[in-house]
């Protein structure tokens, strides 16, 4: 377990493994302790690279999220590749995380070869997810299995990782609205974008929501991959773990 320094704050991350680079990054109201399973497979090939974003897990705490949370974790990302001597390496990012691995791959292409983007919201703010946002924090606060997850991600202090995460979303909403600050055009690295078509956060409030997004994304780019899966939740990369990581593996060694 190791620290190094972002902006005077100390984030956490930890390294498996050996082989080339590949990044986990986790996502909202989460921390790499999301990827304890899948970490292990990956670190069977790979010289898995887990990090806890600030204000997250094992790093340090933040009195306030910053408005442009996943392009700030994003440099919290080419932080430690840089830090750490990686590049260029591999990134799989999930929902929040998929949206930092986005935009570090647009922001430092020469640090990052593929990225693989699981159950995110595309390039801008899902408003049917986020008019109800807090509504639906408070009420996953009540529930139990919610609780647990939170604790096991964060410690004691979860309650208010979920409150700083939820005003960073609401407040985004409010006053930026879009994930990237480049145009796809310029996304250089070799993408995958995945996803399950029973995703209930994203595919409840829009049947086809990924293959509509998913597909405008990739036209812009110009290169790049999508695979869904039929069935499991939000996100995929857990909840078909098994189909997940076999997809994942051909994308990474292709």
């Amino acid at each position: 377990m190791s620290y190094f320094n972002y902006q005077g704050k100390n984030v956490f991350y930890e390294e498996m493994g050996n082989g080339s680079p590949l990044f986990l990054l986790h996502g909202n109201t989460a921390s790499s302790n999301m990827f304890y399973e899948m970490a292990g497979k990956y670190a069977e090939h790979h010289r898995v690279i887990l990090i806890d974003f600030l204000g997250h897990g094992r790093s340090d705490r933040l009195a306030q999220f910053p408005v442009d949370l996943w392009f700030d974790e994003a440099m919290q990302v080419i932080g430690l590749i840089k830090a750490g001597g990686y590049g260029p390496v591999d990134i799989i990012g999930s929902s929040g995380g998929a949206l930092a691995a986005v935009n570090a791959a647009l922001e430092a292409p020469e640090l990052v070869r593929r990225v693989i983007a699981d159950s995110f919201e595309g390039e801008t703010t899902l408003k049917a997810f986020t008019q109800n946002v807090v509504e639906d924090r408070e009420a996953s606060k009540r529930d139990e299995n919610a609780r647990m997850f939170y604790y096991y991600m964060h410690g004691d202090d979860w309650e208010q990782v979920v409150d700083n995460d939820t005003e960073a979303i609401r407040r985004h909403d409010e006053t930026i609205g879009k994930f990237f600050h480049k145009p796809l055009e310029t996304l250089k690295p070799d993408i995958l974008m995945t996803g399950s078509k029973k995703d209930e956060f994203i595919c409840a409030l829009e049947p086809g929501f990924f293959e509509r997004v998913y597909g405008d994304m990739i036209r812009k780019i110009g290169h790049g991959e999508i695979h869904l899966f039929e069935t499991g939740g939000h996100p995929a990369m857990l909840s078909n773990s098994e189909a997940f990581l076999e997809r994942s593996r051909r994308f990474l060694e292709s």
